[in-house]
């Protein structure tokens, strides 16, 4: 999952990824029938109708996820169920007992025809506060938005009874015919009011959302792969159309990039908008194996809503190789109700996130600078993290103090383990070899249904590698000792050096320039601040009303807008700001003068280790 959190209209980039499978093993030859009814809509809540297998014992417990693989939080989304009840063939109602936040006990169970419940929302609650809040995460939860959207992540509608997890599910959903359900999977019914869909199991139904509005798709091939592009837009700004050209240039490098590793035949991108009123707060994406969900405000330009969906599913996308493809027991066999966590978390999330960025560069969808300048922010991002704290250790306990409040540092030195790793592979054998080719070789090796022992991942990886990459792992990933990322971009001719950057005229990092008054909607510059070059140059004043830029009108309805059209000024842009002060409007003319700041980067200075270098960014 790639988590995005928009406070005041300015992003700050925060990581956090789904991931696999689970399975219990049940010796029923049984099946779970669902049905989910979206023709009937009340207080935004849905029916839900589970017919129950043919159970042996006299008590069964219905469970709800307590978390989904890779969320790394416990949401308990037992919290929007409502109204459990039990029923035998005859309709008469068996004892149902709530014995915690996600899970209920039914008696005489041997008698239990079918189950029935509510389902709440979570969108239209959510307040936006964050990262270790105990909201939901929005690409995780649920929109019910009668005749409008249903955004149905499976995990939040349907649970499992106690040992009939691996046991086939169907699932129904009956829906106004104007509705559309964009998903992965395929629907069976040929009646456009009911889906139906099959999966062998709990684990694969969680895996397949659906999201339900008017059609608005588009679809494409990349090489045997079926790309789908979903869009709900509540005021249709976008279409799926609109965002497509930029998605397909994207997916088709990935795919020249991951070979012949990927064999995924149909990948699904389920893109939500949000008002931002009343509804979703919590921007990102979450990946499946199949399929992503993405959730951005509607205000975002066409421009950065691309450049965001470009960075976001690409990281998702390539959690196809890891670790929906190579994975542990602890991910294979994952319990919903209390999950156990792997210690590999600097390659599930930590090497993904380098792939995002380093296909980029392999690709030519950024240059060597901008690869640089990535890496550089990452290093600095992880200095400002526990630097000594074991990763795997931090991995293993990421639920709790004090390593949860590391988490975020699995997208920061999780991507740098992954980048070194890199290096030395590439070192070691003359360029010809990367951390790519060592992913491929664990897919081999292992695969979808074959996990490996978390304690038994370093030796093979060593064996299929060199002995370097052991010490590696052993001093940098499990063990406390800092990470030399000098040491080893020197390997590749690549040594730090310091630029001067522009940065938004607006922040200064995450401290603002510019307030608002929430009953007037109006811009104001905060006053009794030092305001940098822009403002001075221009004049400007702490207390000044920004009434407009350029001729274009602005105000809290459109200030992401204002932000966002800030990146694009250049040093010497003439600019006309209107301006209120002491009452009276006014009109500055003037040019732009951006304020800089000194930050660190890298350069390619070595020429004797030229080869090497192109081998590693262009192998």
């Amino acid at each position: 999952m790639k988590k995005i959190i928009f406070a005041f209209a300015f992003a700050a980039v925060l990581w956090s990824c789904k991931t696999a499978s689970s399975s219990i093993t049940s010796s029923a030859k049984e099946e779970i029938q669902v049905n989910i009814n979206l023709n009937e809509i009340k207080d935004d809540k849905v029916l839900v109708t589970v017919k129950s297998p043919k159970i042996k014992t006299d008590e069964v417990t219905y469970h709800v996820p307590k978390t989904v693989p890779g969320t790394y939080s416990e949401d308990n989304y037992g919290r929007y169920i409502e109204d459990v009840k039990a029923y035998d063939k005859k309709g008469n109602a068996l004892n149902v007992k709530k014995i915690d936040t996600n899970s209920w006990s039914i008696s005489n169970a041997k008698k239990l025809d079918k189950i029935t419940y509510l389902v709440n929302d979570t969108y239209d609650i959510e307040t936006g506060k964050g990262f270790g809040s105990d909201e939901i995460f929005s690409p995780s939860g649920s929109n019910i938005d009668a005749g409008k959207n249903v955004m149905l992540n499976t995990h939040c509608f349907v649970g499992y009874f106690s040992n009939y997890m691996a046991v086939p599910y169907k699932l129904t959903v009956s829906h106004p015919a104007e509705f559309w359900g964009a998903t992965s999977m395929t629907d069976l019914d040929a009646a456009n009011t009911t889906d139906l869909f099959v999966t062998s199991r709990y684990a694969e139904l969680v895996e397949n959302p659906i999201m339900y509005s008017k059609p608005d798709y588009t679809s494409f091939k990349v090489d045997d792969m079926e790309i789908q592009i979903a869009v709900y837009s509540p005021t249709g700004k976008f279409t799926a159309e609109s965002i497509t050209p930029e998605m397909k240039t994207m997916m088709m490098a990935q795919k020249k990039f991951l070979g012949s590793v990927n064999s995924t035949k149909k990948y699904s991108v389920l893109l939500y908008l949000s008002t931002m009123n009343k509804d979703a707060q919590g921007f990102g994406a979450l990946e499946h194996p199949t399929a992503t969900t993405v959730v951005f405000p509607e205000i975002m330009p066409l421009d950065e809503l691309s450049k965001m969906m470009k960075d976001v599913v690409s990281h998702e996308f390539f959690h196809i190789l890891t670790p929906l493809t190579i994975h542990s027991q602890e991910i294979q066999n994952f319990d919903y109700h209390a999950p156990k966590m792997s210690e590999h978390l600097w390659m599930y999330e930590g090497v993904t996130e380098y792939f995002a960025n380093l296909f980029q560069i392999n690709q030519g969808l950024i240059d060597e600078d901008e690869f640089y300048t990535r890496m550089a922010e990452k290093i600095e991002n992880a200095s400002k993290l526990n630097d000594n704290m074991p990763f795997t250790t931090m991995s293993k306990n990421v639920f709790v103090e004090p390593y949860k409040t590391q988490y975020l540092n699995v997208y920061e030195k999780g991507a740098l383990i992954g980048m070194c790793l890199d290096i030395v592979i590439r070192e070691n054998s003359n360029g010809k070899r990367g951390i790519l080719d060592l992913m491929r070789q664990l897919s081999n090796e292992y695969g979808v249904s074959k996990a490996f022992n978390d304690e038994e991942l370093f030796a093979k990886i060593t064996q299929l590698t060199y002995p370097e990459v052991g010490d590696f792992l052993k001093t940098y990933v499990s063990g406390p000792t800092p990470i030399p990322y000098d040491t080893y971009l020197a390997r590749v001719g690549v040594t730090k050096t310091t630029k001067k950057a522009p940065t938004n005229v607006f922040l200064k990092g995450q401290v603002p320039y510019i307030t608002v008054n929430q009953s007037t909607k109006e811009i104001i510059v905060i006053p009794n601040i030092e305001l940098n070059d822009f403002y001075t140059h221009l004049g400007l004043k702490g207390g000044d009303i920004l009434v407009a830029i350029n001729d274009n009108n602005y105000t809290l309805d459109n200030i992401y807008d204002m932000i966002m059209q800030s990146d694009k000024w250049k040093e010497n842009d003439p600019i006309s700001v209107k301006i209120k002060r002491d009452g009276k409007e006014q009109i500055i003319k003037g040019n732009v003068k951006l304020p800089y700041e000194e930050k660190e980067s890298f350069e390619a200075k070595d020429t004797t280790k030229s080869a090497l270098k192109e081998a590693w960014l262009k192998g």
